[in-house]
């Protein structure tokens, strides 16, 4: 197609989407699964009017979807319930931990014994696939800041944590294949790519997150009450705080997505303080006096209130351009019985298994574990691994194979998923928590 032709039909489906947005929102099918029909219905699996490569194109594909999971976490974290508590992070940190494990492990055990890649693929390939997708599951994260349900904020939250904590077992796959240093005995993968890139994105994340939530409180409040740009704070937030993580060698995204959530702490305890500042003064001032030291003390809008319906009409461009790549990219022989044992050996076996063995010890319910289990949903954030990996070094072979399998996974991940998680969350919702 044409440079024109491309506006056109890009054009229309937005519109299309926009103006039948009430009735695709009571539809049984999630807007993800009409951007896939529409990227195969004109790529080369039909009418071959358009064909993307992603191994041609893979430092393209690279930055479009690292930048589609940055936003994601970064709206992710700010709709994240306050205040924070352990006993309510503790699931979500063992699922993007030990369940994470558990599924990397599992899908390399697959694929080096039915798939016959070498074992280091296979745990790449395992990296590849376990985390759970901050882009593509809106329909099962919280809608907003005050939704306090437990399912979504699950899995909100493991969607925000596993984006980093899968990178460790990214490079474990790629020292395995010798394209990165593990150190003798992995030490040097210990220490480096688990522990020191890990506290380095949850440190720099939260103390960005303090930092702007205070000096955003501050120059709303008096005597300073200047005007803020919330879009733009919230866009130079996630890329000083990305770019200086990974400088250092951290987990940009884990940092970007702690760098949300303590934002959004910070600016409700700042919050809560004036209003209790604000309720002693009341007793102490004529009403004069109190509603004076009410504007003082409690500025009307926050950073990450501000810049989060931005974020999120960014979040749902990226997924209609990438789903749409995601389309064009498939052939009708991209569906081999490997690819597609794969991924419900993954969706059926491996994610819930890990769900079960992960959540053990704590107090989430038998109907949330198994409803966890089964949306673990795959996407954007697979193919920014994959296309990491192909841009430092994996050769084209593996390349090949590894696209040819993620994305048949990310693609009957988005029809299973996407046709079931209305019905499913309706139900559970009607039958109580």
């Amino acid at each position: 197609m044409t440079d024109a032709q491309w506006f056109i039909f890009v054009g229309g489906l937005l519109l299309f989407m926009g103006l039948t947005a009430s009735i695709l929102k009571r539809s049984p099918i999630t807007s993800a699964i009409i951007y896939l029909a529409v990227g195969v219905l004109v790529g080369p699996s039909a009418f071959d009017l358009f064909h993307f490569n992603p191994l041609k194109e893979s430092a393209l594909l690279e930055v479009l979807t690292e930048v589609a999971v940055l936003i994601s976490l970064f709206s992710a974290g700010v709709k994240m319930p306050v205040p924070f508590s352990f006993s309510q992070w503790r699931a979500p940190i063992l699922l993007a931990t030990v369940s994470m494990t558990i599924t990397v492990a599992a899908v390399a055990a697959f694929a080096y014994y039915l798939l016959d890649l070498p074992l280091g693929a296979g745990v790449l390939l395992g990296a590849i696939l376990a985390p759970t997708d901050p882009v593509l599951a809106t329909d099962v994260q919280i809608r907003h800041p005050g939704d306090h349900d437990k399912l979504r904020f699950t899995l909100t939250c493991e969607a925000g944590m596993n984006d980093g904590s899968a990178f460790p077992f990214v490079m474990l796959g790629m020292g395995m294949l010798g394209l990165h240093d593990l150190g003798n005995f992995g030490m040097t993968w210990i220490m480096v790519d688990v522990l020191w890139a890990t506290l380095a994105g949850v440190v720099i994340g939260v103390l960005a997150g303090i930092a702007l939530a205070r000096i955003g409180w501050k120059l709303r409040s008096k005597p300073h009450q200047h005007q803020l740009m919330d879009d733009f704070l919230g866009l130079g937030m996630i890329g000083i705080v990305y770019g200086l993580t990974v400088m250092v060698n951290g987990w940009g995204f884990l940092a970007v997505f702690f760098a949300a959530v303590a934002l959004r702490q910070t600016e409700l305890k700042l919050a809560k303080a004036a209003q209790v500042a604000f309720d002693a003064s009341k007793t102490q001032q004529s009403a004069r006096a109190s509603g004076k030291a009410r504007t003082e003390l409690e500025p009307a809008e926050t950073v990450s209130e501000g810049a989060l319906v931005f974020k999120e009409h960014l979040e749902r461009l990226s997924e209609v351009v990438l789903v749409l790549l995601i389309g064009g990219s498939l052939y009708l022989n991209s569906w081999t019985w490997q690819a597609v044992w794969l991924a419900l050996f993954l969706f059926v076996i491996a994610r819930p298994i890990s769900v079960v063995v992960g959540l053990l010890g704590t107090h989430t319910s038998w109907r949330i574990r198994g409803m966890t289990g089964w949306f673990g949903v795959r996407g954007i954030g697979s193919l920014y691994y994959l296309m990491y990996a192909i841009e430092n070094g994996l050769s084209e072979t593996l390349s090949l194979q590894l696209i040819q399998m993620t994305l048949i996974v990310v693609t009957l991940s988005i029809l299973l998923h996407g046709t079931s998680v209305k019905p499913l969350m309706g139900l559970f919702w009607r039958r109580g928590k």
